[in-house]
């Protein structure tokens, strides 16, 4: 397993939930994190709050990541501030669970902008970097969704599997290079997208609850500290 101390890591929509998790479990293995924020400002800096009592380097910065210039402009901050950007963390997104038939092209639209386009966006912002060290760890956030439907809607659904597509390609392009992969798949994790989506309950999971954010960072970890394990989708889901 590699070690990741001293090494920066990019955690997108880390203002709370999930992304707040992974940023605090990242900066416990002795990460820098450069924390991504598009409208919850606040809650960004308390996480770079939190890293900084664990010890570590901690930015916020905010950016709308399906616009490839604000892209652009987030990682010349990120790598003038911390430096270069080893592990990105992609989990940025929106949930907006919709009757069928209200879902408009609008609504379409963004939540493949924010979900999907944000990540292929991101990835190739960072890759040249990592491939000219021959380093680099990408984990993608996508979703039970992208497997079983879900239970927030077909615009949802598609954009976590395009996840999986993107995931796909970019680990077997990569392999060589010293840059792993891979997807995480939660299903309803205790967070306020999940607890207040009026189609969620625990006794949809086979386990019974709620999963939890620490359950799911604890992977995302284990992905950043293995080489070897790449192309994958780990699913965090209670048995759905």
């Amino acid at each position: 397993m590699e070690q990741l101390a001293g090494k920066i890591a990019l955690v997108t929509g880390a203002s709370g939930g999930i992304g707040r998790g992974i940023a605090l479990a990242l900066a416990q293995e002795g990460t820098d994190v450069a924390v991504n924020y598009r409208t919850h400002q606040t809650g960004a800096i308390e996480t770079c709050s939190e890293i900084e009592h664990l010890g570590r380097r901690a930015l916020s910065v905010r950016a709308d990541l399906s616009r490839a210039d604000h892209v652009a402009r987030l990682l010349a901050i990120v790598e003038k501030e911390l430096g270069p950007v080893s592990i990105l963390v992609n989990n940025a997104g929106i949930s907006r669970a919709q009757p069928l038939e209200e879902i408009t092209e609008k609504d379409w639209e963004e939540v493949l902008a924010v979900n999907l386009k944000s990540v292929f966006l991101t990835t190739q912002a960072i890759l040249p970097g990592m491939r000219a060290r021959r380093w680099g760890r990408i984990i993608n956030l996508s979703s039970a969704a992208a497997q079983l439907g879900g239970i927030v809607g077909p615009h949802y659904a598609a954009s976590k599997a395009g996840i999986l597509g993107l995931t796909h390609f970019y680990a077997s392009l990569l392999a060589k290079e010293g840059i792993t992969v891979n997807a995480v798949a939660p299903a309803l994790i205790e967070t306020a997208m999940a607890t207040t989506n009026p189609h969620a309950r625990p006794e949809l999971i086979p386990i019974g609850r709620y999963g939890h954010v620490g359950e799911v960072a604890d992977v995302v970890v284990m992905l950043a500290c293995n080489g070897y394990i790449t192309g994958q989708t780990i699913n965090v889901n209670g048995g759905w």
